[in-house]
This record gives C-alpha cells, sequence and structure tokens, in this order.
C-alpha cells in the first residue's frame, strides 16, 4: 500500500489500492480509440529462453487495447529470428520484429553512417531508437509505450498502468515513467539507491539552483527502464547509445516537455528481474561501467545549462558523494531492520567504494572529451537527411518477415 504524499516537481500517481486490471483494460480500449497505443520490447534473443519472457509473452497475448507491438530483437542469427517470430504467431495484437542483426536493417545502418547520422553501437538505446522508427513509419500510433523484457513477476497490469496516464484524454500527461519498490527478502536496486539519488543530491549542493537536478531528484526510480510517451515526443527526443539511456531520455524530456505534462506511476507492489554483477575488479563491465555511464550522461547534461566543472569540482564532489551513499546505506540498514530484511551492510560499502571509482573514472573521461558520444540524432532530423527512412525501414521489415514466412511454408 503506497502513501499518497506529492514529493518534487513531478506528478506522482500512487497505487492506493487493488485495482481491477479489467476496469482499467476496459478504459484503455476506449482511450486506444482515439488514442492508439504501440507497445515496443527490446529484446535479446537469449531472453527468449527465459522464464520472464515466457511470462510476458503470455500475458501480452490476452492485451486487447494495443494496436501494436514492435520487438526489436538484438544478437539473434536467422534461425533465432525465425523462432521469435513464431512466439508471437497468432496473436490478437499485430507484432512487428526487426532483426536488428539482419543485412537489410545493418544497411539502414550504413546509409545513416553515409550521411554522418551515427546510430551509435549495438545495444538498447539503439534497439529503442530504431523500434521508435518503425512505430512513427506506420502512423497509426499516438502513444508508444516500452518495458523490458527480463521482468520476473509481470503481468497485466503493469503495462495497463503504465500505458494509462498518457492514453487518458483528460490527463494531459505526455510522459510516465514507472517506479516500483525492488525488494524481495533484501533490497535490489543499488545503482540507484547507492549511487544515482546520493550523485544528484551531492551534484546539488555544487549547484542549488538548477532545475534539471531537482526534476531528477523528483523520481523515485530515475533509472526504471519503463515509460510511455506522446509518439510526438518519441520524434523529437535524442537517445544515448549507452547505459546511460534512462537518464538521457529524462534529460531529453525535461528539455522538450513541459514538467507539468510528466508523471511517473506505481507499477506493482514489488518488482523482479535480472541482477547484474557489480563488477568492482573490471570498470568497463556490470554495475561498474553502468555507474561511470550515468555519471557522464548528467555531466554531459548538466554542463549543457551552464554549470562549470573543474578537477577540482570532481574531487569536492567525489568527496561529497561519498560521504551521501555513507549516510544512505545507515538509512537502508535501519528500514531493513524495521522490516525484517536481510542486509549485508559490508557489501553496501564496497558497492559505494566501486561506484566512486566510477565516479573518478567519469570525471577524467569527462574533462578529456565533454561531449563524449553523440546522442542518436532525433527522427526529425534523421528524415531531413533522408526523407523516404520510413519507406525503408517499413520496407525492410515486411521483406525479413516475408522471408521468414517463406522459409517457413
Amino acid at each position: 500500500m503506497s502513501d499518497f504524499y506529492q514529493t518534487g516537481v513531478v506528478t506522482t500517481l500512487h497505487r492506493l489500492r487493488g485495482n481491477s486490471v479489467e476496469r482499467l483494460e476496459g478504459d484503455l480500449e476506449r482511450f486506444s480509440r482515439s488514442r492508439p497505443i504501440a507497445l515496443v520490447l527490446p529484446a535479446l534473443y537469449s531472453e527468449f529462453g527465459t522464464p520472464a519472457m515466457q511470462r510476458i509473452v503470455r500475458s501480452l497475448r490476452q492485451v486487447r487495447y494495443l494496436q501494436r507491438i514492435v520487438v526489436a530483437l538484438g544478437r539473434a542469427t536467422r534461425e533465432d529470428y525465425e523462432r521469435a517470430l513464431g512466439c508471437f504467431r497468432d496473436f490478437y495484437t499485430p507484432v512487428s520484429v526487426l532483426w536488428m542483426d539482419g543485412d537489410r536493417i545493418q544497411r539502414l545502418f550504413h546509409l545513416l553512417l553515409e550521411r554522418g547520422l551515427s546510430a551509435g553501437g549495438d545495444g538498447k538505446g539503439r534497439s529503442c531508437w530504431m523500434a521508435y522508427g518503425y512505430v512513427l513509419a506506420m502512423r497509426d500510433c499516438d502513444v508508444i509505450a516500452l518495458h523490458d523484457c527480463d521482468i520476473v513477476n509481470y503481468d497485466r497490469e503493469m503495462l495497463a498502468r503504465l500505458c494509462y496516464p498518457v492514453a487518458h484524454p483528460n490527463l494531459g500527461f505526455e510522459f510516465c515513467k514507472g517506479y516500483y519498490a525492488r525488494v524481495t527478502d533484501r533490497m535490489h536496486g543499488r545503482v540507484t539507491r547507492l549511487f544515482m539519488t546520493p550523485l544528484i543530491r551531492a551534484l546539488e549542493s555544487m549547484a542549488p539552483a538548477s532545475p534539471f537536478l531537482r526534476f531528477l531528484d523528483s523520481f523515485r526510480y530515475p533509472l526504471a527502464g519503463e515509460f510511455a510517451m506522446d509518439a510526438n515526443l518519441a520524434r523529437v527526443n535524442r537517445i544515448p547509445g549507452d547505459w546511460g539511456l534512462e537518464v538521457g531520455v529524462l534529460a531529453e524530456v525535461y528539455r522538450n516537455c513541459a514538467v507539468s505534462r510528466i508523471c511517473q506511476v506505481d507499477l506493482a507492489d514489488t518488482y523482479e528481474h535480472k541482477h547484474q554483477s557489480l563488477s568492482a575488479e573490471d570498470p568497463s563491465r556490470g554495475l561498474s561501467r553502468m555507474a561511470a555511464d550515468i555519471a557522464k550522461s548528467l555531466f554531459r547534461t548538466i554542463a549543457a545549462e551552464g554549470i562549470v566543472f573543474t578537477a577540482d569540482h570532481f574531487r569536492s564532489l567525489e568527496v561529497r558523494y561519498v560521504r551521501l551513499a555513507q549516510d544512505t546505506i545507515a538509512r537502508y540498514y535501519a528500514d531493513a531492520a524495521l522490516n525484517g530484511l536481510k542486509f549485508d551492510r559490508h557489501s553496501e560499502e564496497l558497492a559505494v567504494a566501486a561506484f566512486a571509482r566510477s565516479l573518478r573514472q567519469a570525471a577524467a573521461d569527462f574533462l578529456e572529451d565533454p561531449l563524449g558520444l553523440p546522442l542518436i540524432p532525433n527522427w526529425n532530423r534523421v528524415l531531413a537527411a533522408i526523407p523516404e527512412f520510413f519507406d525503408l525501414l517499413e520496407d525492410a521489415v515486411a521483406k525479413d518477415a516475408q522471408m521468414a514466412a517463406s522459409r517457413v511454408a
């Protein structure tokens, strides 16, 4: 049971009572007549063999308010692509699978490079971006929702609650971010708890007049991978290609959308998905790399707002971050004790030490190259350079599907 308190500058839509998924879906079926909804699923082929993905597919078979589902399939062979298509056979909702490693999609990436428009490297950011492009190319959806494919306890109510605020014709929201409690017999979500939030508050103490930092600090789970948006936002937003995806999306939404049209919604009592390793000894992998990419995304965004960073600033920031993170550990220890949860204080301290090293590396990288990797360009820019790109994308997806159908026949 959630509280109903509103904090920060972003509207919070709570989970105040046990809701009927049938009521939510009935409303969404009515809303979708004037505001058609698409669902984007970024997925690796390896996820199709997991119980989480199988549960998601079973649940989506029962959904009736979606106009289309777009699966951005990564790291898949031709046979993998065909098997993934088979998982969605006989669906009520039309399903399109973008084979990201296929020759046709790869030729589109090469075309972008030839025109000076890099879509970045292989990863979730590029897959999401291309899936948004496909939804926009089909020209039949006004709302785009996205969620990950590793949600162990997925059910239809999560999707309904995510879509509802943007699809509702009278609420006026253009972007909705999901949040939830990452709790089993212990607390999870280390990057959010022990890195993202203390870092934002450390930065706020250095730049107290930054409205963007206050905006970020208003989100209860800023690194959640679930959100829904108006299709026009998907057209104008740029997307990072690294682990800074969620922070970069929030930065673009802040830039392109009035805060009064942004909300966050409580999706579930608990939420469980795969857990990344800390990888404290290898900063190029796991949560250590994620933390560094998040920090660099934050630094670039704040610098664009006019905040100046020097080596001295970053040394002070690291000290301030560690102090706030250690204070945060004490708070979570008390919370865990009251609720009878397991709490390994030593591992929490080790995580903060690893994140501090990631922060130091991110600062060094930023000072060496403040711009870093360019964001993937928005779709308006792509269409200005290649007006026929949507037609080419639609054709590539259709021909891949035809190829797979002919091989099955």
